[in-house]
């Protein structure tokens, strides 16, 4: 079996969490069957890249992305499946099935419904987005959802969906690669105290993420407690702007507050999460959440946001603790994000329990090999 794989981000250039699914899956699928991997960006030894010819790299990020899926679909005739990932690659999947007359599987990592907020960062283009996404969905032979809550989202937002369509494969971790380390070189030159408590934040300056609302529940948290926030890599000018406000109005209400604004290396992003004290994912919507599985395999504590499929990760009171988040009521859940972080804080011994209990987790039930032996069970299902 031949697969084309077409995916924005793939290794180096991966900013997201469909970027680290796809950068451990791909060599475990090649154990299995024969992948091609089609991407956007720089030229790759394992991959074929593509990009917007000249003409269209200034115009709306959505008519680009469809300019590189059109490369990607010409690209794949020797195919004898096409998997595609984020709406980025979606119509690239969808014409190739069209045109070469294979099957199209789809990785629902999120769903652009359920993301108005990048109406601000696409503009007329987010309709563009939603189209192609809503288009590849509804014609796909078979759509993999990240988890159950993933599974349950995909079919209320696009009922004409045959249920029988819709498979679960989980997103994995690599417990060699995100593993507990002592270094702390990360961390003291950037003038962290790794003796210190630490409470830490990874992700993207957007919406989805919350990073804003942590940002606001840390004006509650212990003032033994530092706060690192890894976030970079903003959606729009304005929320960069918004965050530095925010943070900026932080840092003169407490001390101990670093904002680290720039996308880590992975060497660097597990040591601030196995020295972190407590790991939050103040996420609004999270079909799972790679980046829990990462400091759950680190060793960490987790205090999550009780969305999407973060509550099949963490589990309350094992692992972390889940925070109930209703955007009705954000006052309420920032004092709860903020209740639930010191409750780890001031209770060490308690957050080392947890943090042993999540690396045993991600070890057992997360590994990348069985979730890419499910991957293929899917292909074999509509070839």
């Amino acid at each position: 079996m031949r697969v084309a794989l077409m995916t924005r981000e793939y290794p180096p250039e991966v900013y997201g969490g469909a970027g680290v699914h796809v950068g451990f899956l791909v060599p475990h699928l090649r154990e299995l069957v024969d992948v091609d991997v089609h991407c956007f960006g720089a030229p790759r030894g394992d991959a074929t890249a593509h990009n917007p010819p000249h003409s269209l790299e200034q115009a709306n990020a959505a008519l680009s992305t469809l300019a590189v899926d059109l490369e990607m679909a010409a690209a794949v005739s020797t195919a004898n499946l096409v998997h595609s990932h984020t709406w980025y690659a979606n119509m690239g999947g969808h014409l190739a099935k069209l045109l070469h007359g294979v099957p199209h599987v789809v990785t629902a990592h999120s769903l652009e419904p359920r993301r108005p907020w990048k109406a601000e960062q696409l503009g007329g283009g987010y309709r563009i987005s939603s189209w192609a996404e809503r288009t590849a969905y509804e014609h796909a032979d078979a759509i993999i959802a990240v988890s159950e809550g993933m599974r349950i989202d995909v079919l209320d937002a696009y009922p004409a969906l045959d249920p029988g369509k819709v498979h679960v494969v989980r997103n994995g971790i690599d417990s060699t690669a995100y593993h507990p380390v002592t270094e702390s070189d990360a961390l003291t030159s950037r003038g962290i105290d790794p003796e210190k408590p630490i409470v830490a934040f990874v992700g993207r300056i957007t919406r989805q993420k919350g990073v804003g609302h942590l940002v606001a529940a840390a004006h509650e948290i212990d003032p033994s407690a530092q706060i690192v926030l890894c976030a970079g890599a903003p959606d729009t000018p304005e929320i960069a702007e918004e965050t530095r406000q925010a943070v900026s109005e932080l840092a003169q209400a407490r001390e101990g507050v670093f904002w680290i604004q720039k996308m880590l290396q992975p060497a660097e992003v597990r040591q601030i999460l196995s020295h972190a004290t407590v790991f939050v994912c103040p996420s609004v919507y999270e079909p799972l959440g790679i980046v829990n599985l990462e400091a759950m395999a680190c060793g960490t504590a987790v205090v999550a946001s009780d969305v999407g499929g973060i509550p099949e990760v963490v589990v309350d009171g094992e692992t972390g603790l889940l925070v109930h988040y209703d955007e009705r009521d954000l006052s309420t859940y920032r004092h709860h994000l903020a209740r639930s972080i010191n409750e780890l804080v001031t209770d060490p011994e308690r957050s080392r329990r947890f943090g042993a209990a999540g690396r045993k987790r991600a070890e057992q039930e997360f590994s990348w090999s069985a979730m890419a032996e499910q991957t293929v069970e899917v292909y074999r299902s509509v070839i």
